[in-house]
Formats: C-alpha cells, sequence, structure tokens
C-alpha cells in the first residue's frame, strides 16, 4: 500500500504534522507583534493621546510584520499543499524558517523603538537579515521538495510548481537589497520593506489564487 499523508513510512513525518507545527510558530509570532505595541505604550509617562500617537513607529512595525508573517503563512500554506512526503532535511530546512520567523517579533520592536534614534541603521540591519534569512530558508524548502519533483505529490501540477518557484525566487534579492539600503538610509530601508510586504500582499490576492486553485486539496 502506498503511503499517506496519515500513515508515512517509519521515521518519516507526515507533511500534516510538520504544517501543523508551521502554523503554531506562524500564530505565536503574530501574536508576539501585539504585545511589541503595547508594551511601547506601556514605557510612555504623560497624556495617553499623545503618547499613543508618539508611537506611531510601533504601528507601523506590527502592520508590515504581520502583514509579511501572514503572506508566508498563506505561501506555506499553498506550498505544503503541493507537498506528497518529507525527508529529514526538508524538516530541517522547515524548523530553520520557523527560527526565522519566531524571531521576527524582536528585531521589529527594534525598528519601532530606535527609527527615530542614532541606533535607526543597526535596527533596520537587524530587521533586514531577519527577513532575507526567512525568505532564504523558504526558498530553500520550496527548491529542495520541488527540484526534480523531489517530495512533491504525485498529482502536482508543473504549472503551479513553475508559478510557485517564479513567486518566492525574488523574495531573496528584495530582502537583501533593503537590507544593504539601510546601512545609507534606515528610514529608506524600513520603507522598502513595508514596500515588499504590500506587493506580495496584492501579488497572492490575484495571482496566488490562480496557483491555488490549480493546487490539488491537501
Amino acid at each position: 500500500m502506498a503511503a499517506t499523508d496519515s500513515q508515512p513510512p517509519v521515521g518519516q513525518m507526515s507533511t500534516a504534522r510538520l504544517e501543523t507545527f508551521a502554523d503554531g510558530v506562524f500564530a505565536i509570532a503574530a501574536t508576539l507583534l501585539i504585545l511589541n505595541v503595547s508594551a511601547t505604550a506601556a514605557l510612555g509617562s504623560g497624556d495617553l493621546g499623545r503618547q499613543l500617537l508618539h508611537i506611531w513607529p510601533s504601528y507601523v512595525g506590527y502592520g508590515v510584520s504581520f502583514l509579511t508573517i501572514g503572506i508566508m503563512w498563506a505561501n506555506h500554506h499553498t506550498l505544503m499543499n503541493q507537498i506528497g512526503r518529507t525527508d529529514r532535511r526538508f524538516v530541517m530546512l522547515t524548523i530553520g524558517l520557523m527560527m526565522f520567523i519566531a524571531f521576527v517579533p524582536f528585531p521589529t520592536r527594534l525598528v519601532a523603538e530606535q527609527i527615530r534614534d542614532n541606533d535607526a541603521r543597526a535596527a533596520a540591519l537587524a530587521y533586514g537579515i531577519t527577513m532575507t534569512g526567512a525568505s532564504i530558508f523558504f526558498i530553500s524548502v520550496w527548491l529542495y521538495a520541488s527540484r526534480g519533483r523531489r517530495l512533491l505529490r504525485a498529482d502536482a501540477d508543473p504549472r503551479t510548481v513553475r508559478g510557485i518557484t517564479r513567486t518566492y525566487l525574488p523574495g531573496t534579492p528584495l530582502y537583501l537589497t533593503a537590507t544593504l539600503l539601510a546601512i545609507v538610509s534606515p528610514v529608506t530601508s524600513v520603507v522598502m520593506f513595508a514596500a515588499i510586504a504590500i506587493f506580495y500582499l496584492i501579488e497572492s490576492s490575484i495571482f496566488g489564487g490562480s496557483r491555488s486553485d490549480d493546487a490539488p486539496d491537501g
């Protein structure tokens, strides 16, 4: 009998178990972002209304990082829909990706607190390195699974596979560019990170639906 997600070979993790773990990490990381906002608000004193306006970088950081994590979560679901089985390397690459996702709230808070100070460059670089690392692991997870259809489902549509690859490939160069831009202008770097999040939000909304429609149910 062929192995299924519910009955993987002995010693092999099911795709459902791996995706459940990933979903948990995405959810916790997204939740921690709002805790950063509340913690920043608690640091202030005086008029509440003025303080709420003063911490506007925290709102921006929350929005950009939440969108980024949300888009990565949605894309990870699309990716896992194409996966028929796992192996040790695939699991380790996924753990590496989750490590960076779980770390996102920390540099997000750094940027929110330091963007108007002398340490803005270091904060933006920390954020960029985190996002670049996440994007490297993300594309590595997909390319490892899809190269030679190594871990793909037998009925995975080649057009969908090619479409996912085309979408994921620009991520690392874009994040790396935004990160290096922080050396010259931290504010411009942060604006580019926001633009990347909006770009992928639009891309996922307009073009991602067609890939999901073509994908086998998982």
